[in-house]
């Protein structure tokens, strides 16, 4: 079995920094938010199904019974956290044969695949296993949720990997933040939960406050201007995760910016503090071209919308006051 190497030097697309390019919500729209662990494993199985494509038979979902394999071997686990592979875990849970997941580095050699997430590489939690002997036909997948911002340089990894697993829709495999889903298919853990009755005009929580960020210059001129509720540890006002989106729900804005202005950089301050909570999202982050590529163009309010702070505030004191003039300005 064949497959192309493709050596991904640090002038990849993913790995460059980008440039900040310069209404009403989806409430009760089901939204599936993926945790690292659980996107980490669907895209690695899927990953593996195409990798077995062209040896595999027209019966492959009918029976376990398959004579082609792929070794995939996880490095490190990401943050920490790892999760049982015990059985066929491919096959028990995706359905998809012929794909080994293993975490045992003793298996280095024998693998075809081995996956490192970036952070435990950025922090020295571990290092690459340069010293040890890389089979000609093995693949290096480089995994990273974290902006270019964040990665830091990885001008060290020129050559070293083969492949890159990351939120940017242009990596070798996608994995998004989360994503929209059918009511009629949604699970239960995938509906939002949402007060109908909103008692605060806008909401904002926080774990790393820098008032170099374009976000915190710009709630903090809101603050300014109209009543926000602000919650972190830099307020002293922490949020258990079971009160994240019980509390959010009572705003009718959620402030859904990112620390970082990327391509495809839109993370779970939409996905889940927004969209999950039942909230409308004013985002900061890549241009509204992106996040449209995502979700509904009348699903959010983006920053860029408007010239000044003061105009946004405005708009979000009359749309509380007015609900229809979110919908009639964006048709």
């Amino acid at each position: 079995m064949q497959v192309n190497s493709m050596q991904v030097p640090s002038t990849h697309p993913l790995f460059q920094p980008r440039q900040h390019e310069a209404k009403n919500t989806l409430v009760g729209m089901p939204v599936k938010i993926y945790s690292m662990v659980t996107c980490f494993l669907v895209c690695l199985t899927v990953f593996s199904l195409l990798y077995l494509h062209d040896n595999l038979n027209s019966g492959i979902f009918n029976a376990p019974k398959h004579n082609s394999s792929i070794s995939i071997l996880i490095w490190h686990w990401p943050f920490g956290h790892p999760y049982s592979l015990a059985g066929d875990i491919c096959w028990d849970m995706y359905r998809i044969p012929g794909c080994h997941l293993h975490d045992n580095h003793s298996l280095f050699s024998q693998a075809d695949v081995v996956v490192f997430h970036h952070h435990e590489l950025k922090t020295r939690q571990l290092q690459l296993p340069l010293h040890l002997h890389r089979p000609a036909n093995q693949k290096w997948l480089w995994l990273s949720l974290e902006s270019p911002a964040s990665n830091g340089n990885l001008a060290s990894y020129d050559g070293l990997f083969n492949w890159t697993m990351s939120y940017r829709r242009d990596a070798d495999i996608f994995i998004p933040y989360g994503e929209l889903v059918s009511k009629i298919h949604a699970k239960d853990d995938e509906n939002n939960v949402f007060h109908e009755n909103k008692s605060s005009l806008a909401c904002w929580v926080i774990s790393n406050y820098n008032p170099q960020q374009a976000r915190v210059k710009v709630v903090q001129k809101l603050m300014k201007i109209i009543n926000l509720d602000l919650y972190g540890n830099s307020f002293k006002r922490p949020l258990p995760h079971g009160k994240l989106l019980p509390t959010i729900s009572r705003c009718h804005f959620y402030l859904a910016f990112e620390n970082a202005q990327y391509k495809d950089y839109i993370t779970e301050k939409l996905w889940q503090n927004s969209f999950q909570a039942g909230t409308v999202p004013v985002v900061l982050g890549p241009p509204r071209e992106n996040y449209e590529a995502m979700v509904p163009h009348n699903s959010f309010i983006h920053v860029d919308d408007f010239k000044t702070v003061e105009e946004l505030a405005e708009y979000l004191t009359q749309t509380t006051a007015n609900p229809t003039r979110s919908t009639e300005n964006q048709d």
